[in-house]
């Protein structure tokens, strides 16, 4: 974390994106948003183009990519980024570095989420790949354009279901899933992962203009629930009852970390309910962070 501590604000769980958004100019800034074809993905790119930013949104295909882009009013340009598919990352990567245009916003939406069966990507359980490493690998190869905007953010997604992560945080021996697997513990070993990379994001770039912070979108019927049974989703509705958000306050948070000026320097923390929040001690263990990054290089 960095010395400076987040403030408070007045914004809350009901806040909405547009709401949080109110009177920032984001002309002349260029954002990117995965998963920006559905949910919160698709409303974090309708409000930052709103409020004036071009808004490359990535999504699993070009076609998936340019019929959401299509609805918004505002600049917004398609590119593929199928987040289980690395090399499809790295064209990605590659096709955004090259419009020479620094990264202001940064934004790591996309995932999956309680897949019912083991599923692997290049021997990886598929939650940690495609919700860590795919976000990991556009990183990395992006991080030079965001170093080149005067103030850029790199915001992950995670979730409050980073507390159901193994109780060693996470299990190296294990990034298969074939010693052993289940559902809500690999989602959230895959969400604790991101945590720990805004950590390991945050001492690394030390000396930049450039901040990682996660968040807790919060808890939003979208597209990312649909592993999940009929009667779980029917259990979770009666259970979550006055918790559950719209799409617009679900974005709230996302838009709230990559643009409110208060921020400003503020890397390294987790945020809920557009407010800083406090994660599960292994979400702030530091040695933990050093070895997920150490390991996520060699794979």
């Amino acid at each position: 974390m960095t010395s400076l501590q987040p403030p408070k604000n007045q914004f809350n769980k009901r806040s909405t994106a547009e709401e949080v958004t109110v009177g920032i100019d984001l002309a002349g800034k260029t954002a990117v948003v995965t998963g920006c074809n559905s949910g919160i993905g698709f409303e974090t790119m309708r409000v930052l183009a709103l409020r004036g930013a071009e808004v490359i949104g990535a999504a699993r295909s070009l076609e998936t990519a340019r019929a959401a882009c299509a609805k918004v009013k505002g600049k917004a340009r398609p590119v593929a980024c199928e987040l289980t598919d690395f090399d499809s990352v790295a064209r990605c990567a590659d096709e955004v570095a090259a419009s020479a245009s620094p990264i202001d916003m940064l934004i790591c939406n996309a995932g999956v989420m309680m897949l019912p069966k083991l599923e692997q990507v290049r021997g990886i359980e598929k939650q940690f790949a495609t919700n860590h490493l795919g976000h990991f690998l556009l990183v990395e190869r992006l991080l030079e354009r965001v170093k080149a905007a005067p103030k850029g953010r790199i915001v992950l997604l995670s979730s409050e279901g980073h507390r159901y992560a193994p109780k060693e945080g996470i299990q190296f021996d294990n990034l298969s899933g074939e010693k052993s697997y289940g559902p809500l513990k690999a989602y959230g070993q895959s969400k604790l992962a991101n945590i720990l990379f805004a950590v390991g994001l945050t001492e690394r770039l030390m000396g930049t203009a450039v901040t990682a912070n996660a968040l807790h979108p919060g808890i939003i019927k979208t597209n990312l629930q649909r592993h999940m049974s009929s009667i779980v989703m029917g259990v979770l509705s009666v259970v979550m009852a006055g918790r559950i958000k719209t799409i617009a306050q679900g974005a709230a948070t996302t838009c709230l970390v990559a643009t409110d000026h208060a921020l400003d320097g503020i890397s390294g923390f987790y945020f809920s309910d557009c407010n800083p929040a406090t994660p599960s001690p292994q979400a702030r263990d530091a040695a933990l962070a050093e070895r997920l990054w150490k390991y996520q290089r060699i794979l």
